[in-house]
């Protein structure tokens, strides 16, 4: 890879060239092109995640396909096909398009496996809580994935989380809670619907710790990483859709030779790829808790957009539990980034006075 080509994109580079040179790359670069970068990424993220969930709500909503499992299956083959499309191409156009190799290893399909159940419930609660309530209240349902995020880090990581957090958590407990009485008195409230988001919320804590396990297994490359999610997942899809008959209702379908829902299903993988990468991304950027953190803001950003877009009328206790789940979110975030500037500055003393002990170690001609 030549020089131009390096230079073209800091965000490309670092996601190909992997953990290693971006930890390299991050020692050499100011805080102000760090923190460029950093945005860059999630106003990405926010971009396709915010379309993607549109998408998805046409698709299960409005094709009348009872099958939402095989509109994520179809989802995620699309994504596999994509790698090696990719592939291919960087082979026959380096000096245009720059991707990893993606050979399939099978003892690193089973290292990524734990991930990939995970990433599967994840989806699939997903778009199940999308088909039984609107694009708006499916954000209140995964506005709980930073309550779960601290739960989780306390069960599987042992990491306490300080009063302070745990009060930002109540207020989105409290603006979830509201957000549910809410729509129940709108008479649109579905409580499948809210079971599915909360399911969703959990699995997107879990995908997020567990995204940072199974990097080393895919040599920290998020393409890899993707292209061994998506295959595991089309193999775990099968015997789920047959389990839940959807073959039965895809074969019934009235629209399989409808090229206008199959463009739909294709631009819906094709999302499907991007999320992936940039998910990843994003959590490699930042932390499993920011990722958190930003895709509830989004959700907020992606209620408003639902609601004008749809010309609905809500409440102002429905906007205030809005509210609430974002500024509680916000001010955990505050909170959690007080304590780690906190602890970094009580290392700074202790590392200087251990330099200052080897020193005089060093110098003393008694030793």
């Amino acid at each position: 890879m030549n020089r131009i080509q390096w230079k073209r994109s800091k965000i490309l580079r670092m996601a190909f060239a992997g953990s290693e040179s971006m930890d390299e790359e991050g020692r050499n670069e100011s805080f102000l092109m760090r923190s460029i970068k950093i945005a860059g990424v999630v106003a990405l993220y926010w971009m396709i995640s915010i379309t993607m969930v549109f998408l998805n709500n046409y698709l299960l909503d409005k094709n009348e396909l009872d099958a939402p499992l095989f509109v994520t299956f179809y989802q995620c083959l699309v994504t596999v096909g994509l790698c090696w499309v990719m592939q291919l191409l960087s082979i026959f156009c380096p000096k245009v398009i720059v991707f990893p190799s993606v050979k399939f290893d099978l003892k690193t399909s089973r290292e990524v496996l734990p991930l990939s159940i995970v990433f599967i419930s994840m989806i699939t609660f997903n778009n199940l809580c999308l088909k039984h309530v609107g694009v708006a209240f499916y954000t209140v349902g995964r506005s709980l994935s930073t309550v779960f995020n601290v739960l989780l880090s306390y069960v599987i990581l042992k990491q306490t989380t300080s009063l302070q957090a745990l009060l930002c958590c109540g207020v989105i407990l409290g603006g979830f809670w509201l957000g549910v009485d809410q729509e129940g008195v709108a008479g649109s409230l579905s409580w499948t619907g809210v079971f599915f988001g909360v399911l969703a919320s959990a699995c997107v804590s879990l995908n997020a710790i567990y995204t940072k396990k199974v990097m080393p297994a895919v040599e920290g490359n998020i393409w890899r990483l993707s292209f061994y999610n998506n295959i595991n997942a089309c193999v775990l899809f099968l015997p789920l859709m047959l389990i839940f008959g959807e073959f039965g209702r895809i074969a019934s379908f009235d629209r399989l030779t409808d090229l206008t829902f199959w463009s739909m299903m294709t631009l819906g993988g094709v999302f499907g790829f991007a999320i992936g990468y940039v998910t990843g991304l994003q959590i490699k950027f930042t932390s499993p808790l920011t990722h958190n953190v930003s895709g509830t803001a989004k959700a907020c950003a992606q209620t408003v957009i639902a609601v004008v877009y749809n010309s609905s009328s809500k409440s102002f206790l429905w906007w205030t539990s809005n509210m609430m789940v974002l500024c509680g979110s916000s001010a955990y975030t505050w909170v959690k980034s007080m304590e780690m500037k906190t602890q970094k500055t009580a290392q700074v003393p202790m590392d200087s006075t251990k330099e200052k002990l080897l020193a005089g170690e060093k110098s003393d001609p008694g030793v």
